[in-house]
């Protein structure tokens, strides 16, 4: 039994108390195992986890699940503190001075009129600091990890910064339009890579939101909620006529979701 004393309330300073008691001898075992490798997953989740708190409005929830993503923060800078190269302060310390820099509108005697401004300037100063000479370097920064359609979506603003950018939605379209034939063509003649041409479908896809003002990411979620709406009300059509829906033909099944898609709109 560790040496700790029940408080009514407890604050940042206690949290990080209580990661050091887990993560040493006397503590947790699971806790003393773990890696920036394996709580990576679980920094993810929990990011999420507070993202769907925002989306659902739920701020008991949001509380909560900023608990678990500030653990995660903590947890990782133990780990470093026990190591040797850095603790908490240190992570402090430089985002501190990343906002300071990135405002000069602030803390500096640079003056803007506008947000765009704002934004704009915190691109040029945020190149300076990764020592991305070029547009291209900018490009080839943006974090393979991020969610596909959210990477193919910034990647493409970065580039549209260098001029490299459809004028006209009706042009984004044509180029989509062009992909979704090669991909045809992969698919029915096995001409090409159906992998390599869906993923250029997806692309350019995500591409148009830009154009279009939509976050492509937000759009798929959408797309996959009304998908699971649909699905559910064919699932109950099948059920009212007594049929399950894997005993039904191809052409069964059309007839079914196109009539879930009439009574849900």
């Amino acid at each position: 039994m560790v040496n700790w004393s029940l408080k009514k309330s407890y604050n940042s300073q206690d949290l990080m108390e209580i990661v050091r008691i887990l993560r040493h001898p006397g503590g947790c075992p699971w806790d003393r195992e773990q890696t920036h490798k394996s709580l990576r997953r679980n920094l993810l989740e929990e990011t999420y986890e507070a993202v769907e708190a925002i989306d659902r409005e739920d701020l008991d929830g949001l509380k909560e699940e900023l608990g678990d993503v500030l653990l995660q923060v903590f947890f990782h800078a133990s780990i470093e503190e026990d190591a040797g190269r850095f603790n908490l302060d240190d992570v402090a310390d430089g985002i501190c001075k990343k906002l300071i820099y990135r405002h000069p509108h602030v803390f500096g005697d640079v003056t803007v009129d506008s947000t765009d401004q704002v934004l704009s300037n915190w691109e040029e100063l945020k190149k300076k600091e990764k020592h991305q000479d070029t547009q291209a370097d900018a490009v080839d920064a943006v974090a393979r990890t991020l969610p596909a359609l959210w990477r193919a979506e910034k990647m493409k603003k970065k580039a549209a910064k260098a001029g490299f950018d459809w004028r006209e939605a009706s042009s984004a379209l044509d180029k989509l339009s062009e992909e979704v034939n090669e991909l045809k063509a992969a698919v029915l003649n096995e001409e090409g890579n159906p992998a390599e041409e869906l993923g250029d479908v997806l692309f350019a896809a995500a591409s148009m939101g830009p154009l279009l003002s939509v976050d492509p990411e937000e759009a798929l979620h959408a797309a996959c909620d009304k998908f699971s709406a649909r699905f559910r009300k064919t699932e109950e059509l099948a059920s009212l006529h007594g049929q399950k829906m894997d005993e039904l033909s191809e052409r069964e099944l059309v007839a079914l979701w196109k009539e879930a898609k009439k009574q849900l709109h």
